[in-house]
């Protein structure tokens, strides 16, 4: 009897885990879509954008008012942070927050990325994306 309880333990505990849906970026290459929103002090300021994931880099289309700004180079995760280390250059005459660049929260349902992060004291950074 104690052979079958631990045994009917162990299953239901792989199904539950096997059942979990991971909340894991390095395997989900894809473009991914939707707005970007930046909440300051004075106001809220939203564009579009494209984040490209694939093999630990990622590209972000910027736009020419710079919400955001964009940003390319290379990304990891981990414990619901994804860190992006941006690799290009820049001018000084923004707020360099709106380059996607350093540490976010993130959530991933398997579709859809939010992410986001307090920056700063300047604002909250916020992308909200779909895969295409």
């Amino acid at each position: 009897m104690r052979k079958i309880s631990l045994l009917l333990t162990i299953l239901v505990l792989s199904s539950f885990i096997s059942g979990c849906k991971k909340d894991d970026l390095k395997n989900e290459a894809g473009t991914y879509t939707g707005t970007f929103m930046v909440t300051y002090n004075s106001g809220i300021e939203t564009g579009m954008t494209t984040l490209k994931l694939k093999n630990g880099k990622f590209s972000c289309e910027g736009n020419s008012n710079r919400i955001p700004a964009g940003g390319s180079g290379s990304y990891s995760t981990e414990n619901g942070k994804i860190t992006f280390n941006d690799e290009n250059g820049w001018t000084c005459d923004f707020d360099w927050n709106l380059i996607l660049e350093g540490e976010y929260n993130y959530s991933f349902d398997g579709k859809k990325i939010k992410i986001w992060a307090d920056k700063n004291d300047v604002g909250h950074y916020e992308y909200n994306l779909e895969k295409n």
